[in-house]
């Protein structure tokens, strides 16, 4: 019993001390956002200042617009092809869809240079200029098969012959997808969607490569800023935190309020 109690107490102060490992340095971020001086070691006294210097800058203005813009476009896409694919090979024979499962995930293993690279070189190839378009075809390309591999054991848990029953009941081959199919793997789409979106808000190797004409994302703009001690980076990427902590709230807080006001009725 107290070598079980002493077990206990050993597991709790390792999981402080890496829950402390992880979140130390999002909160020394915060904190330091607010700091009067230009200091990152020093807090001097609270400020706003270097926020309204980010929302000044035009530079960091448009690249949290670029970053927004091509993260949701890419979501959006990479979800709804993913779920397509998932779905089309839960249909198909067992060698097609293990060779395609392969090669799905071949992006996924693949070193992010490796992919960048390769990217590059095909978009040179077929004469695309790069900038907005190659990068937001970069993002739903590598968002797509963590789509595909996150929808995949939800549609292998449903029984086989739902669509079948459906259709037999008279429903249309579109009704029997998003009426009986969907609703069932919804949490599977969700779960998809948020990698997808955190994938392609995180990116910075694959986008280094293919982007180009001004069109920067956060991740390369701090790059381009980090040679250069500049206190906006904090106010930068505290609203990064805030705006994917809000999406992560809104994600789990609607099924929860959507299940209560089930029970209520």
């Amino acid at each position: 019993m107290e070598k079980d109690k002493k077990t206990g107490i050993g597991g709790k102060v390792i999981l402080g001390i890496t829950a402390l490992f992880f979140y130390l340095p999002i909160l020394y971020i915060i904190v330091f956002s607010f700091n009067d001086s230009r200091s990152l070691t020093k807090f001097s006294g609270f400020s706003l200042r270097w926020y309204e210097k980010m929302f000044a800058d035009r530079t960091m203005m448009e690249a949290v617009v670029y970053t927004v813009v091509i993260a949701v476009l890419a979501t959006v896409v990479s979800t709804i092809v993913g779920t397509l694919a998932a779905i089309g090979l839960s249909r198909s024979r067992r060698a097609l869809r293990n060779v395609v499962e392969q090669v799905n995930n071949l992006p996924i293993m693949n070193p992010e240079i490796v992919t960048a690279i390769g990217l590059l070189m095909f978009f040179s190839a077929i004469g695309i200029a790069k900038g907005f378009a190659t990068l937001l075809l970069a993002h739903i390309m590598f968002c797509t098969p963590y789509v595909i591999l996150s929808v995949s054991p939800k549609l292998r848990s449903l029984d086989p012959n739902l669509a079948d029953a459906a259709l037999d009941l008279g429903a249309t081959p579109v009704q029997a997808l998003t009426k009986v199919i969907v609703p069932q793997i919804m949490p599977g789409i969700i779960s998809g969607a948020l990698i997808a979106f955190t994938m392609s808000f995180d990116d910075f190797i694959i986008s280094y490569f293919v982007t180009g004409n001004g069109v920067n994302n956060i991740s390369i703009l701090v790059y381009t800023m980090s040679k250069r001690v500049n206190p906006s980076i904090n106010a930068l990427s505290t609203l990064v935190i805030v705006l994917i902590t809000v999406a992560l709230l809104i994600v789990n807080l609607i099924p929860f309020m959507r299940e209560r006001r089930r029970k209520s009725i």
